[in-house]
């Protein structure tokens, strides 16, 4: 079941097409990538469903019906553009914001010290903003954005400015949010968090979806039927017997032994290939390989942005 859809969101901004009948849908307690270049619509897509604006025409559903005023409570959101008011001192800000979100001062105040320990910065708590580091800044924004426990959770790049241990404590946190029922929207650049962590994704580019699904079967979508096979023997052994049937596209020293790659094509089968490599070597793995997020990406956009140039030149 789906928490959030859009269906056929249109957006103009002064002769601009930001959003160009765009449709997504985000699965209940899921981790939902939304990807695209910059400029692609993502961050106003963000913005309709945070009803920090509305869009022109289409239809934004929470909840199984269309989204209402209140519904803003049930959302958590942290932007890419970070906002702290630099002069208030740490916990009084926190407090603030987390009575925004309907929160008691009792209940905001105990369940940020328990998140302050956590992420180790409680000491900060009677600091002024500008006197904490942007990783700390970030930090008591994260919590500030999960604290009231909403159901659906929007991260706008929110591993940036982070050092590979924080960005490591706050995906541990994101997986632990989702496996806790929340349903979270992260939208990034970066593809390897992508695989990480995500469990669907949705492509934008040029304010259109061009690519939705989950992550395994996108990139099944995307398979170029080549296997990688670890083996012990003589290479030349192996591109000389299969290079009759399948294509051996190269063969290497890996560390632990030699790999193989090679393409299954035409009327040939996995299983056929596995029957010719047990006659000529000792096999000790033997995998699909799967084109990564970011070539998937790479390869979408650019085909995109081929199809426009050649349209427009007809």
């Amino acid at each position: 079941m789906d928490l959030l859809t859009t269906t056929d969101i249109v957006k103009d901004f002064q002769g601009h097409r930001a959003l160009d009948q765009v449709s997504i849908n985000v699965p209940k307690g899921s981790i939902f990538g939304l990807l695209g270049p910059n400029g692609a619509g993502k961050t106003t897509l963000i913005r309709i469903i945070n009803q920090i604006t509305a869009p022109d025409t289409g239809i934004v559903t929470f909840d199984g019906r269309p989204m209402k005023r209140d519904d803003i409570f049930r959302i958590g959101y942290l932007p890419e553009e970070r906002g702290l008011y630099k002069k208030m001192k740490v916990g009084e800000q926190s407090l603030y914001l987390a009575q925004l979100k309907g929160m008691s001062q009792a209940e905001a105040r105990k369940k940020l010290k328990y998140w302050f320990e956590k992420f180790d910065i409680l000491p900060w708590w009677e600091k002024k903003v500008e006197e904490l580091s942007k990783g700390m800044q970030q930090k008591v924004q994260f919590i500030t954005t999960i604290l009231h426990k909403p159901e659906l959770l929007i991260f706008d790049e929110p591993f940036s400015g982070f050092d590979p241990i924080n960005v490591n404590l706050l995906k541990k946190e994101i997986l632990k949010l989702r496996d806790d029922g929340a349903t979270i929207i992260f939208s990034t650049h970066n593809m390897g968090s992508v695989e990480e962590l995500c469990d669907h994704i949705s492509l934008i580019n040029e304010s259109r979806t061009l690519l939705e699904g989950q992550v395994g079967e996108v990139r099944k979508k995307f398979s170029s039927d080549i296997i990688s096979v670890g083996f012990e023997g003589d290479p030349g052994v192996i591109r000389d017997k299969l290079n009759k049937r399948f294509d051996v596209l190269e063969i290497k020293e890996n560390g632990i032994g030699k790999e193989a790659r090679i393409r299954i094509s035409g009327e040939s089968q996995p299983n056929e290939l596995i029957r010719e490599l047990v006659e000529l070597t000792e096999i000790h793995s033997y995998n699909e390989v799967l084109p990564s997020m970011n070539d998937i990406f790479i390869q979408v956009v650019e085909s995109a942005t081929r199809n426009k140039k050649s349209a427009s030149h007809e």
